[in-house]
């Protein structure tokens, strides 16, 4: 007997939603789906996280908008290689169901590369950051769909010691 092994994204887009449908597990809401995407996040998980989003999902951050589950799945890449200890602590907790609503501090040091605006890409810096934000993640058919963080992109870059002043 020939076992077809597929990815976890593939049986995720062709399975779970007949495993939904006929009740054999109960579907995860915008607030599971959040605390999941944190908990993979924290563990530097991409496997994890690309399985959480939908395939056509959105999502918006200061940095980057991406479209799809891959260029979501590069964007956690990306900030993992920059910072290799990148961490977000949830202070608070919206428990509404959708969307799953949350405040956090994103903590980590710059021991990559991190692409800035324009183009250019920083090299390691080794300097610490802290920053306070938020994020949203919209829930459909068990899947995020849309996902949005907040946060105060000259904070972030400020404390990585660029300087946006213009000069004379």
């Amino acid at each position: 007997m020939r076992v077809l092994r597929l990815p976890l994204t593939s049986f995720a887009d062709a399975a779970l939603p007949l495993v939904y449908a006929l009740g054999v597990i109960r579907m995860p809401d915008g607030r599971q789906l959040a605390d999941r995407v944190l908990s993979a996040v924290n563990a530097h998980d991409l496997e994890r996280l690309s399985a959480c989003y939908d395939r056509h999902a959105v999502m918006s951050t200061p940095l980057w908008s991406c479209g799809g589950r891959e260029q979501i799945t590069r964007y956690w890449e990306i900030l993992f290689t920059g910072f290799t200890d990148l961490a977000m602590t949830v202070w608070n907790r919206a428990e509404s169901v959708d969307p799953g609503f949350s405040e956090w501090t994103m903590t980590g040091t710059q021991t990559g590369r991190f692409p800035l605006p324009g183009g250019d890409v920083a090299s390691a810096s080794g300097r610490r950051i802290t920053v306070r934000g938020c994020g949203a993640c919209q829930a459909k058919d068990g899947l995020v769909v849309a996902h949005r963080e907040y946060f105060d992109l000259l904070e972030l870059y400020s404390q990585l010691g660029f300087s946006f002043a213009p000069s004379h």
